[in-house]
């Protein structure tokens, strides 16, 4: 007689139906198809929030839906020079507040001062044509796509369009343009309240670096190429440009210039020595800042990173 064979596995398994099996495998097949519903619903949901992200930072580019970048500055309690003070209060840049000092239009408690460096503290009643300064809390920092029949100032006596114009509403601080673009010269222009940085970006000793779009009235010939690269002199001294391109190799009317001096009108005048008219002028970078997704006439703040980056920006960088 055989002897029945021993099952000790037995009771660590089930034995299942075909139905109850058939059934598992149904349950299993929903349970992967939900799954991959909620992955692709979720896909979908990250694909609308980066397109609704990227309108977003194209609307605050064209200045229709941006928030000001606000930096809080600490007072100094101490005393400062009083060109110093006028610039932290956003009526001028450190250099042109020197010269108003120097023409006489700023009193200190009643007194007119003429000096750039007298010592004044925050309590001090400082007037500038009549006006009185306070130091600027809130920093702003506006980047503006310039337009061409805009002047740089701040006021214009013979009642011409002025840059101001274009940002009066977007910031209730007193602010001014950093460096200056001539009338009929379009592309980057920085404002800010910031007298600090704007003394650090105009003072040639940093040497702050222009890159320009330049439309000549014929196209560049290859030795005039060559002696603009090595230097020119004009009537206010030696002029070089850093770099010099053809902007497009068909179209050698058109041309790039990287540059760091500041002096007046330089570029137009560079070519103009050399027998070339400037038919457009276009300044496509200023300290790093461009005028990437900034239309023609519009402005954008500029974001914590673009301001950190300014603060740090040096010679050569």
């Amino acid at each position: 007689m055989k002897k029945k064979a021993s099952n000790n596995f037995s009771k660590f398994s089930t034995r299942k139906s075909n139905a109850a099996i058939k059934e598992q495998f149904k349950q299993e097949k929903r349970k992967i198809k939900k799954e991959r519903e909620e992955y692709f619903e979720k896909k979908k949901a990250e694909t609308r929030s980066r397109t609704t992200t990227n309108v977003n930072q194209q609307e605050r580019a064209k200045g229709q839906a941006a928030a000001p970048v606000a930096h809080a500055r600490k007072i100094d309690s101490g005393t400062m020079p009083l060109n110093k003070f006028i610039a932290h209060s956003g009526i001028a840049a450190r250099r042109e507040a020197a010269e108003i000092v120097k023409k006489g239009l700023v009193k200190v408690n009643g007194e007119v001062v003429t000096e750039p460096g007298h010592k004044v503290s925050a309590s001090d009643d400082i007037r500038v044509n009549g006006k009185k300064a306070y130091i600027a809390k809130n920093l702003v920092y506006i980047l503006l796509n310039k337009p061409k029949d805009f002047i740089t100032t701040t006021d214009d006596p013979q009642g011409r369009k002025t840059v101001l114009d274009i940002i009066r509403n977007a910031t209730p601080e007193r602010v001014y343009p950093v460096g200056r673009l001539d009338r009929n010269t379009s592309g980057v222009l920085l404002f800010t309240n910031d007298g600090e940085l704007a003394q650090k970006l105009t003072h040639p000793s940093n040497e702050v670096k222009k890159v320009y779009h330049v439309t000549l009235n014929k196209p560049l010939e290859k030795d005039h190429f060559d002696t603009i690269l090595n230097g020119v002199v004009l009537e206010d001294g030696p002029a070089k440009v850093d770099v010099l391109a053809w902007a497009d190799a068909k179209n050698r009317t058109q041309v790039g210039v990287e540059i760091h001096s500041g002096r007046n009108r330089i570029v137009r005048r560079i070519f103009e020595h050399m027998g070339y008219d400037v038919r457009n002028l276009d300044r496509v970078v200023f300290a790093g800042l461009t005028k990437k997704n900034v239309d023609r006439g519009k402005w954008r703040f500029l974001t914590e990173k673009e301001v950190r980056d300014l603060k740090h920006f040096g010679k050569g960088k």
